[in-house]
């Protein structure tokens, strides 16, 4: 690639000129990697997304489980990650029934607008009720407090390029499982839900941690995974909050040292 060698991947160098008063700076950069990722299940391509090309296998495992084109991770039989032209195709082999039903949600799609959301044809679908979090744990402010402020060191990436988001599980303590990053919130936590199957620790109690805003699709797919909670430094969307209520998912946003705040179930949130 021009500009150098990455500092690993997810990053890449690229010349740049600093403008200062004292004059213009020749410098190499590092910055944040982005490439096209394609879909593929049993052969035909379903969704593409700009992503940051690391842990895609992750990416697509977990895109896969919160977006409930399949429902059990034993339904996804092979995932293989292989360079496409300017991007990467990750190839899956589903379920066939799983299968039979994407084909019909893309026969669907045939002639109509999207609406922007990744194989989604309609407001209805955009919107679809969310399944209830199974889990009925609390968790302790000092437990979300521990895991947010765990997060930085754990955004390898980040470090190097300053423009990568984190999504990050939580045990009920606060110690970090696994912590994934990526150019877009929401593949962020896709690839961690994606990493939670293959580490073998899904389904373990625990919380979502991530450093952006708090929107609806991030409390879709926490609560797919079955979260306690999701906890969030930025801000929460009003549809955030509303689905959080009606998952049964404790909405934390805001999170700082001495301070938090709880936008759904209090009753999540110990003292």
């Amino acid at each position: 690639m021009t500009g150098g060698a990455p500092e690993q991947r997810g990053s890449v160098r690229r010349n740049a000129l600093r403008l200062t008063p004292s004059g213009p700076e020749a410098r190499e950069e590092i910055v944040a990697e982005e490439v096209a990722v394609a879909l593929v299940y049993n052969g035909i391509s379903h969704a593409v997304m700009m992503a940051t090309p690391c842990d895609v296998e992750d990416l697509a495992r977990g895109f896969t489980l919160t977006e409930r084109i399949v429902e059990e991770p034993a339904e996804i039989f092979e995932i293989e990650a292989v360079p496409a032209g300017r991007g990467i195709e990750v190839r899956l082999r589903i379920a066939g029934r799983r299968m039979a039903a994407l084909r019909e949600r893309r026969r669907t799609l045939a002639g109509r607008t999207g609406c922007g959301l990744c194989g989604v044809d309609s407001l209805d679908a955009a919107l679809r009720p969310v399944p209830a979090t199974r889990s009925v744990a609390s968790v302790s402010r000092a437990a979300i407090v521990r895991a947010m402020a765990a997060l930085p060191p754990g955004q390898r990436i980040n470090r190097d390029n300053g423009a990568t988001h984190a999504a990050a599980w939580a045990t009920l303590d606060g110690t970090l499982l696994a912590v994934r990053e990526d150019i877009g919130r929401h593949n962020a936590l896709d690839k961690l839900a994606g990493a939670l199957v293959r580490l073998g620790v899904a389904g373990q109690d625990g919380f979502v941690v991530v450093t952006s805003r708090c929107s609806y699709e991030m409390v879709q797919k926490a609560a797919a995974l079955d979260a306690a909670v999701i906890a969030a430094v930025s801000a929460p969307t009003s549809l955030a909050i509303e689905t959080a209520e009606q998952a049964g998912l404790g909405l934390v946003a805001f999170v700082r040292e001495d301070r938090l705040t709880v936008y759904a179930h209090a009753e999540r949130i110990a003292p």
